[in-house]
């Protein structure tokens, strides 16, 4: 099965770990990164797609982040 994840966070270095450490896990990037600035906290936050094929059948209860 195909998974997908989006990935997202404040523009700081926690987002570039975050997206490294699901690399690391065998995670592919999907499309482009995006960035946009969010009004109520007051920062810019940054988004990845993320995706990975694994074995099994995908149910709503899959947990992603373990995988």
């Amino acid at each position: 099965m195909k998974l997908y994840r989006f990935l997202s966070e404040e523009d700081t270095s926690a987002f570039c770990h975050k997206v490294t450490d699901a690399l690391n896990k065998g995670w592919e990037l999907y499309g482009s990164p995006t960035q946009t600035w969010d009004d109520a906290a007051g920062v810019m936050r940054c988004g990845q797609a993320v995706v990975k094929e694994v074995e099994g059948t995908y149910t709503p209860d899959t947990k992603l982040g373990d995988h």
